[in-house]
């Protein structure tokens, strides 16, 4: 056969193999970009239900911010929202819609955020959960959470479903749709922690899956 015909039968083969190798990229691509789900992004899509409960608990709420938000938390360095006002948030219990306020009452606190589809919330709330069983709840400071971040297409969903099967214990506000509670404590990843004295500023600022002993200084930082 002369040259030119060999080159032509070859042609669908390397054709072939061309289309082949640039599949499995793309399938490798795609897998290595996944990942990552502890950071924010846009994403609520969820309607909001209002205060009222169904059969889901409240997926999101209303909420009301009083006083200013909070300066982002760096990724080192100092913090700069240390010794600000933490801005009080009101709204609606995850569970059964009853009313929940974090607000400077005299009383130190520390304020949970977790999005239901984080892997680093799912892996923490049954570490803080136990640790709570073991010891019982603080006296004196108080434990709250934030529902923020609801994506009904991330799984996990809806968030009341997952803290009633971990048996979670601390009283859970609903964050809105636009996740105004999160942004407003300053944070941009999930587990997210803010330690606030009995005077209402902030004492310290943490993201990420927390020991139990990084969560107890925590605590000792809001009683400080």
């Amino acid at each position: 056969m002369p040259p030119t015909s060999a080159r032509r039968s070859r042609a669908p083969w390397i054709i072939g193999a061309v289309v082949v190798v640039v599949a499995v990229l793309f399938a490798v691509v795609t897998l290595t970009s996944g990942g990552g789900g502890d950071t924010a992004t846009a994403t609520s899509g969820a309607a909001e239900p209002g205060s009222a409960a169904g059969s889901s608990g409240v997926v999101t709420a209303p909420v009301v911010i009083n006083g200013a938000g909070l300066p982002a938390l760096p990724d080192n360095g100092k913090d700069p929202a240390v010794g600000l006002a933490f801005p009080g948030i009101s709204g609606s219990n995850v569970l059964d819609g009853s009313p929940v306020a974090v607000e400077a009452d005299g009383r130190p606190k520390v304020v949970i955020f977790l999005a239901h589809w984080c892997p680093h919330c799912q892996a923490e709330v049954p570490v803080i959960t136990a640790w709570i069983a073991a010891k019982g709840a603080p006296t004196d400071v108080d434990l709250y959470a934030v529902s923020t971040a609801v994506a009904p297409d991330r799984g996990n969903f809806p968030p009341a479903s997952w803290l009633v099967r971990e048996r979670w214990p601390v009283t859970t506000l609903a964050d809105d749709a636009n996740s105004s509670a999160f942004g407003a404590a300053g944070l941009t990843s999930f587990p997210s922690f803010v330690a606030v004295g009995g005077d209402g500023t902030v004492r310290a600022r943490a993201t990420g899956k927390l020991s139990t002993a990084q969560f107890e200084a925590l605590l000792a930082r809001a009683r400080a």
